[in-house]
């Protein structure tokens, strides 16, 4: 599996986390007053965003990939649905 095609399933992975821990776990700390989704999806989340950046950064490096390139994913991957956005300007240098 290359660089660019690692980093597609990386992206949709921490993108799908993204939007369990903003749409489900975060109502439920709010509305529900449980805190435990969030501390469990929080955790996942977060070494998914880890690997989503070692996946970025390595993607740059083998797919000699520009820098405002990578900035602009970056950015993407902070907003929720974010990840459809990545996904729709990573997949043509897929190939």
């Amino acid at each position: 599996m290359n660089a660019i095609k690692r980093f597609r399933v990386i992206s949709a992975i921490e993108g799908i986390s993204f939007l369990l821990l903003v749409f489900i776990a975060m109502p439920i700390k709010y509305i529900g007053e449980n805190p435990y989704p969030v501390k469990v999806f929080g955790m996942i989340h977060g070494v998914l965003f880890i690997i989503f950046m070692i996946s970025l950064f390595d993607a740059k490096r083998k797919a000699s990939l520009d820098t405002g390139f990578m900035f602009q994913l970056f950015v993407l991957s902070l907003i929720p649905f974010g990840a459809y956005f990545i996904e729709k300007r990573v997949k043509p240098l897929d190939i």
